[in-house]
């Protein structure tokens, strides 16, 4: 199977992704969280035999390590015992794989399948009035609306343990900002587009900041845990609002004003919550 005669049938194309490998692109990311859920729930009953690694993407999907029915993944070892005749299996289990999936029905994806991991924040972040207007809400009228929104983890990137959550409606999708920032802080709550994400390390970043996580805030990534991932592929999240200590409270106006006047931002050690920037005509790298 080659680019060229790539299956292909309702919205749904599977390419090649080297000999061991697919690529299954979709029309548009509500299909690929269906689909990647589809994928999931075959696994666990053991309908998926013979792929090592499911990766979703925006709008598409990552079937890797495909075996042949005699168990064998590696590349490598096809070449080093020079059996010729295992590497055309794989590539035929590979093939065989690509058609079957285009006839898989594949159901709406159900946002209530799981347990929802629940991650306290506060809604205090700079953008907040800015999404507020956006929105044509008042701003006390975000928190409720985010917080009540079923969102679920499309797919993860840019740094790890960043998740990619999906479920806000249409209506509350939101643009980049204009000017990013150099710098946003750990635990900042964002939006752009149809995505929310929860930044896990200090970067830069263009999105919309209207929150933090709340204190003591969980680890989004923590290598020694398994999965290192708070948020993996197909989590489903709850964001529960919180309230800022009265000290905190007090603390983010007054380095809100150093930072006004400073370009240079305060460490975060300095105040016991993250604090904002100001934002810098500069191109971002990140989120």
């Amino acid at each position: 199977m080659t680019g060229g005669d790539a299956p292909e049938a309702d919205g749904i194309r599977v390419l090649p992704a080297g000999p061991y490998a697919l690529l299954v692109e979709l029309t548009d990311g509500e299909r690929t969280e269906a689909f990647h859920a589809e994928l999931l729930r075959r696994r666990e009953r053991g309908a998926l035999p013979g792929v090592r690694e499911i990766v979703p993407g925006a709008r598409t999907v990552l079937l890797d390590g495909i075996e042949d029915g005699g168990g064998r993944m590696s590349a490598g070892r096809d070449r080093l015992s020079g059996d010729r005749s295992a590497a055309r299996d794989r590539a035929a289990a590979r093939d065989r794989l690509a058609r079957d999936l285009l006839s898989w029905p594949v159901p709406p994806l159900r946002r209530e399948e799981r347990d929802a991991v629940e991650i306290p924040v506060v809604y205090d972040g700079p953008d907040l009035a800015e999404v507020a207007e956006l929105w044509g809400v008042g701003v006390d009228e975000v928190p409720g609306l985010h917080s009540r929104t079923a969102f679920r983890v499309a797919f993860c990137g840019f740094a790890p343990g960043f998740g990619y959550l999906t479920g806000l409606p249409e209506r509350l999708h939101v643009p980049r900002r204009a000017t990013p920032r150099t710098r946003v802080p750990a635990g900042a709550l964002a939006l752009a587009g149809p995505y929310t994400g929860v930044y896990p390390r200090p970067s830069p970043g263009g999105w919309q900041l209207i929150g933090r996580l709340a204190d003591p805030a969980p680890a989004l990534w923590d290598p020694a845990r398994e999965p290192a991932a708070l948020l993996g592929p197909g989590t489903r999240v709850r964001f529960v609002p919180a309230h800022a200590p009265v000290a905190a409270q007090a603390a983010v106006p007054a380095q809100a004003a150093v930072a006004a006047h400073d370009p240079v931002p305060v460490p975060e050690q300095v105040a016991p919550q993250p604090t904002w920037p100001v934002p810098k005509s500069r191109t971002e790298s990140g989120r």
